[in-house]
């Protein structure tokens, strides 16, 4: 599913951020409200979240040429757009065990989330007492 919302990274928040308001912490409020005004669907396993990132307006037609659909490996840090986007959708999401997720350049912000195929069931062997040391 494909949802038009530009990514926010999760900020770190302070006590101070019930009062002053920052920007990014404005931004993440933003953000959290219109996941859940488009009812945006995050599965606790098996999901391929792909964050699309807008490319920088300031950028040459070139380089937006060149960047496009290229994968984004600057700041936002891949782990605060899954934490904004699980907080956003659900309470707690603690239940979310199994996830993946990639970031890539665009001309527009949009979320995907993809559920994967799981028919395969992980290989855990049994951990003995050897294996502890």
């Amino acid at each position: 599913m494909r949802y038009p919302i530009t990514p926010v990274p999760k900020p770190r928040m302070t006590q101070r951020d019930k009062w002053s308001k920052r920007a990014c912490v404005v931004r993440y409020w933003d953000f959290k409200d219109e996941v859940r005004r488009l009812g945006v669907e995050l599965p606790k396993y098996g999901a391929w979240v792909t964050f699309y990132l807008p490319m920088p307006k300031s950028w040459s037609k070139k380089k937006r040429g060149e960047m496009y659909l290229t994968p984004h490996t600057q700041k936002p840090d891949l782990d605060n757009l899954i934490k904004a986007l699980g907080d956003a959708v659900y309470d707690d999401d603690s239940g979310i065990w199994d996830i993946r997720a990639s970031k890539w350049w665009a001309l527009s912000g949009a979320i995907t989330i993809d559920v994967l195929d799981l028919k395969w069931q992980p290989r855990i062997k049994e951990i003995t007492q050897e294996d502890l040391g």
